[in-house]
């Protein structure tokens, strides 16, 4: 455009310069030559100015077509990385809504747990009156383990988790000692300590397979599995829960958590 711009300016000077020698030698340099050439010239200047502010019309035009291309390109890219932020949004809401809805099953299957076992107390207590000959727990071992439950009760986890190891060392084969693993078991799920929980309820099913409890054990191995997003392995487990136990209450616990999991 510069290039264009100096060679009409200079055709223009070539132009004037030939018409002021041309014209006074061909009107004699009289006053109507005169201002006829500078009627021309005017003209010609006239002429050049359009085609200058033209040429700046056209250049600006071509720089702010290239800035808005440019604005154009870097709106694009936001809209890009808008997308993908969306996306792991998204992604971390529903890793989180999984986790909350783990945890408050756990929760609500501890509860319910701890509403049995009260339930369970009492009848104990009304067969071990109505059968004075049969030998319960000793009252220290009952002691511990009733102190372990309101620990249990309030939240206080870790303490509830020590008084049931201190009277798993004083009563290894004792009345209560599934009842007392089993809640072992129980307050590292509280803790979210996983790992430990299964271990402690996996001794339950090893060393007291026949009682009671086991079920029960195997069940909340299931929910602590998946809790720790290993859903395969608690599907498993719940399967074995119905095969080992079929008649307990665990195992109509198992199949309905099955039927859940097929309708997902």
């Amino acid at each position: 455009m510069g290039a264009a711009r100096g060679w009409g300016a200079a055709l223009v000077a070539l132009h004037f310069a030939w018409a002021g020698e041309a014209g006074a030698q061909l009107f004699g340099g009289d006053t109507e030559a005169r201002n006829r050439i500078e009627t021309v010239r005017t003209e010609l200047l006239i002429s050049l100015q359009k085609v200058q502010d033209r040429m700046q019309a056209l250049e600006s035009t071509s720089v702010e077509r290239r800035a808005v291309l440019d604005l154009a390109g870097q709106m694009e890219a936001l809209r890009a990385e808008l997308m993908r932020s969306r996306g792991q949004i998204e992604v971390l809401l529903y890793q989180m809504e999984a986790t909350d809805k783990r945890q408050k099953d756990l929760y609500v299957d501890i509860d319910t747990r701890l509403r049995k076992l009260e339930q369970g107390a009492e009848q104990h207590a009304a067969a071990a009156a109505a059968r004075p000959t049969d030998a319960g727990p000793s009252d220290e071992e009952k002691r511990l383990y009733e102190s372990a439950l309101n620990q249990f009760k309030l939240g206080n986890y870790s303490a509830a988790i020590d008084l049931l190891q201190q009277m798993q060392q004083k009563y290894p084969n004792g009345k209560l000692a599934p009842n007392a693993q089993y809640w072992i078991g129980m307050g590292y799920s509280g803790r979210r300590d996983y790992r430990n929980a299964i271990l402690a309820l996996q001794k339950v099913v090893a060393q007291w397979p026949d009682d009671p409890k086991a079920a029960d054990a195997m069940l909340s191995i299931s929910s602590a599995q998946e809790a720790m997003g290993d859903t395969r392995s608690a599907q498993a487990t719940l399967q074995n829960v119905l095969a080992k136990y079929p008649g307990s209450t665990a195992a109509d616990q198992a199949r309905l958590r099955l039927q859940q999991t097929v309708k997902r």
